[in-house]
């Protein structure tokens, strides 16, 4: 068996549970047309920029609020903390990166940044409380995944190698990248076989 002595985790969708079930509980909360949070994020070109933007640095929580407001024709007043009310931790996740961490592998979380001004998600999550050896959110480097740079950026945080890492994503594009420094990558869908996958891997880290 592979030696592995770092865990890198995605945010959203992998450490908190899927970020669609997310999403569509807060287009329901909003009375919004379903898909309608989704085609702004991703398909509308001004959502799409000002994201990106968000992620690295280049535009405000603030800045992304007022841009999907518009699109979405609601109050932008603290969108960003509404729409991801429905936002909480995968607890199988969680344990995991913790069982891993008593067995003395390095854990990292690796997030593209929802920014943390003026709603904080990682904080109010209790992502600040000792749980990780690093945490890397793309806004603070000026670089989002998946930029080779922000896998390296980890790696060397955590001052181990890519062949000594597993990383896992729940966003597929986000994968080679890593796998290119050597990681072992997971394509995160489903906590319980996610978890399986790491238990075989990294041994002694579930039950």
């Amino acid at each position: 068996m592979q030696n592995y002595r770092g865990l890198i985790l995605d945010f959203g969708g992998v450490v908190t549970i899927r970020m669609r079930l997310n999403g569509e509980a807060f287009e329901r909360s909003e009375g919004l047309t379903p898909g309608a949070y989704f085609h702004a994020l991703n398909e509308h070109p001004d959502g799409v920029a000002i994201y990106k933007a968000l992620e690295v640095g280049e535009a405000t929580q603030e800045e992304w609020n007022q841009v999907i407001g518009r699109i979405l024709r609601v109050d932008p007043t603290d969108l960003m903390r509404r729409a991801l009310a429905n936002l909480p931790l995968e607890p199988r996740m969680v344990d995991v990166a913790r069982r891993a961490r008593a067995a003395g592998i390095k854990v990292a979380m690796l997030s593209n940044s929802f920014g943390l001004t003026p709603y904080n998600p990682y904080a109010a999550l209790g992502m600040w409380d000792g749980k990780w050896d690093a945490i890397v959110l793309s806004e603070q480097v000026g670089v989002r995944k998946p930029d080779t740079a922000i896998y390296q950026h980890t790696l060397d945080l955590l001052q181990l190698n890519g062949d000594e890492c597993v990383f896992v994503d729940d966003h597929e594009h986000n994968l080679p990248p890593a796998a290119e420094l050597g990681m072992h990558t997971i394509h995160h869908t489903d906590a319980e076989d996610t978890v399986a996958q790491l238990d075989a891997l990294l041994g002694c880290v579930t039950g």
